[in-house]
């Protein structure tokens, strides 16, 4: 039988598959259209957590699904969203689609397969190996679907899942779709130049 931390981590990362609801509007009605509906996402999701941090009102399932840190702090949605508005205002198509479902995807298979099946713990933070690679193969198959070519998804699934292992004190929400995005943004910038 699954454990309640793993069954809690689940409908966490659950909640985090709008990010296909985020590319699908991406891709059927646009860049500005997308933009539009995360900052207005935003502007709720924010005056929720207002009421939450400085009022003290708790939305029963939201309440539920916090973790320790997150009771006297803004939640990971906030972060998430964030990171999907940065992904979708400032990158290509494909690399905005690419950085928004690894953010999901990878970061749901190194949580999940670390917290089921983690045995070697890596440093120092927590992370098992197991799920880091669970996240890199994820991270590279979905790289490999949305990007140009092999190198391409390797340097973003390396990015994505370092950030992801390393980054512990920030977010991995907002943090993985940043500098996943902008190292294959930049590796494009420099590449007439190489």
């Amino acid at each position: 039988m699954a454990s309640r931390s793993f069954m809690n981590e689940i409908l966490r990362k659950g909640i985090h598959f709008t990010s296909i609801l985020i590319v699908l509007v991406y891709f059927f009605l646009g860049k500005q259209a997308t933009v539009t509906l995360l900052i207005s996402y935003l502007v709720i999701i924010l005056t929720i957590e207002h009421f939450r941090l400085d009022r003290g009102f708790k939305l029963p399932v939201v309440h539920f699904l916090l973790r320790k840190k997150e009771i006297s702090s803004l939640g990971s949605h906030v972060y998430f969203t964030l990171g999907a508005l940065v992904a979708v205002s400032v990158f290509s198509e494909h690399v905005a689609y690419a950085a928004l479902l690894m953010t999901t995807f990878g970061d749901a298979s190194a949580a999940l397969v670390g917290k089921r099946i983690g045995r070697i713990r890596i440093f120092g933070n927590g992370k098992s190996l197991e799920g880091v690679i669970a996240e890199f193969i994820v991270d590279l198959a979905i790289g490999l679907f949305f990007l140009s070519s092999w190198p391409v998804a390797i340097l973003m699934a390396v990015v994505a899942t370092l950030v992801e292992t390393y980054f512990v004190k920030i977010d991995d929400n907002l943090v993985i779709p940043v500098f996943s995005g902008f190292f294959v943004e930049l590796f494009f910038f420099l590449s007439p130049y190489i």
